[in-house]
């Protein structure tokens, strides 16, 4: 069995769209890829978002339906449904024009969005949901909540963010996950004097007093701070069809794992593994099997 503790409630935060490549156009988002990869563990999981009045917006619904995800906090308003164009390097590195303003762009705070946040164990959100004033708003509404277990994740696309929001949504944060890339720019624009991974994690939780944080290094694993003490997995070997959505499934699974079984270690291990199986895959959200998770876990021993 995965996890212990399955009666965990889950709610994520910010934008549901299409990633449109060459030739294809996929579900995706940040934090609907969380949500994804979190029920597929069995969890309860809402989502809190924005579609258009319009077909790709039905499409998105009946997705998030069909994967169990409850869609009481996604409004539909006048705004088009999120699309962005992704464009894949030599390395299979993606790079991001995301359309403004989408409906996710436009979420107003109302009761009914507080009530899910209110009644939820865990609160994920990103930052490019705060690209524009309206969601922004709400999130840093919703943010008052002191229920939940908040989970930023820092999610950079440029030019979409602003460092005063970043600093704010750390602040406000239990736990943030970064990229390498991520924590060395942002670790400079506090004025960190610090070269490595490990010293900027231990900059960026004294800076923001937060206790719990994790980097992913892409093909290189991670490194998690959890409870004062740092662990690693230096990732696994394989063949990278697509980078996208990685970050995402390693997260969920990260956070799942902690916060059910509170075994670090195994944690990041099972994330790692649950992220380098998603990079093997094209698009953001195959199907995973508990049994090719092991494969891999079982390289460790």
């Amino acid at each position: 069995m995965m996890f212990n503790n399955k009666n965990l409630k889950f709610v994520s935060y910010g934008e549901i769209l299409f990633d449109v490549f060459k030739n294809t156009k996929k579900i995706g988002g940040a934090p609907l890829n969380l949500a994804s990869r979190i029920s597929s563990f069995g969890f309860t999981v809402s989502m809190i978002s924005a579609v258009g009045n319009d077909e790709d917006g039905q499409i998105l619904l009946n997705y998030l339906h069909k994967n169990g995800i409850n869609t009481n906090g996604v409004i539909t308003n006048n705004y088009p449904t999120g699309l962005v164009n992704v464009k894949l390097d030599e390395h299979k590195s993606a790079t991001y024009i995301i359309k403004h303003p989408s409906a996710w762009d436009k979420m107003e705070y109302d009761e009914t969005l507080n009530n899910i946040v209110k009644t939820s164990d865990v609160f994920l959100f990103g930052s490019l949901a705060c690209r524009d004033e309206v969601s922004r708003n709400t999130l840093y509404h919703l943010l008052k909540n002191k229920q939940p277990y908040k989970v930023f994740d820092v999610n950079l696309r440029a030019p979409h963010y602003q460092m005063e929001t970043l600093e704010t949504l750390m602040n406000h944060a239990d736990f943030i996950k970064f990229n390498d890339e991520e924590l060395l720019e942002i670790s400079a624009e506090l004025e960190s004097n610090f070269t490595t991974i490990e010293d900027n994690i231990k900059f960026i939780s004294k800076h923001t007093n937060t206790h719990s944080l994790c980097v992913t290094k892409g093909k290189d694993g991670a490194v998690l701070l959890w409870n004062g003490k740092l662990y690693n997995n230096t990732g696994f070997p394989i063949t990278v069809a697509d980078t996208v959505g990685a970050g995402d499934s390693f997260l969920a699974s990260l956070i799942s794992q902690l916060l059910s079984n509170g075994k670090p270690q195994h944690a990041i291990d099972f994330a790692c593994a649950v992220g380098s199986i998603v990079a093997s895959n094209e698009g953001a959200n195959p199907i995973i099997r508990e049994e090719e998770i092991n494969q891999y876990l079982d390289t460790l021993n």
